[in-house]
């Protein structure tokens, strides 16, 4: 499998947090049996979603926006209601009919157990410059297929460098690791100081 390519700006002085999603590559396809005429919109299906997750809506009637190609187009961000309801709250059904289509999604890899590391260095191989993990700090697990990251704005602040590159790793309960993230890190320069 191919790490997903996930530039990282860092803003010095400021706190960097972020949600990184690790899915399945098999897509699940979900029947929309209603779609409420709300703002925002609220889509009823059995979603089988442990929370707020991205996914595609297809062949929706009477509201083109909210159809959306998986691996063409960006997904919506859905907010899980309850096990039978989804909110997509950038998009409004007020005043409309909406109706079928089907959900897709992409199931979270399960991180039972798991842990995770980053490191940023100033090329692959070179300097350590920063390490976060679910073991030290800075990397949380915080449900099936997420992961936080955070870097408070005192740590951020204390950064010296400008530039490098980072990826992130899932060493599971088994032992297997599997690199999920890499890419460029930038870092924006503090102006505003107290």
């Amino acid at each position: 499998m191919t790490p997903a390519l996930v530039p990282l700006k860092i803003i010095q002085g400021a706190t960097l947090r972020d949600t990184l999603r690790i899915m399945q590559p098999r897509f699940v396809y979900r029947p929309i049996t209603a779609i409420a005429a709300t703002a925002p919109v609220r889509l009823t299906c059995d979603h089988g979603l442990p929370g707020d997750w991205p996914i595609w809506v297809r062949d929706v009637q009477q509201m083109q926006e909210l159809n959306r190609a998986p691996h063409r187009e960006q997904p919506h961000r859905a907010e899980v209601v309850d096990a039978t309801t989804l909110e997509i709250n950038k998009l409004s059904a007020s005043g409309r009919a909406p109706t079928g289509g089907e959900i897709i999604y992409q199931s979270p890899v399960d991180l039972t157990g798991a842990t995770a590391r980053m490191q940023i260095r100033d090329k692959p191989g070179g300097t350590l410059l920063l390490e976060l993990s679910t073991t030290n700090g800075g990397l949380a697990i915080t449900g099936p297929g997420t992961i936080e990251r955070t870097l408070s704005a005192a740590d951020s602040a204390g950064i010296t460098w400008l530039g490098g590159v980072y990826d992130l790793e899932v060493t599971y309960a088994d032992g297997t690791v599997h690199r999920y993230f890499e890419g460029p890190v930038t870092v924006s320069p503090e102006v505003t100081r107290v």
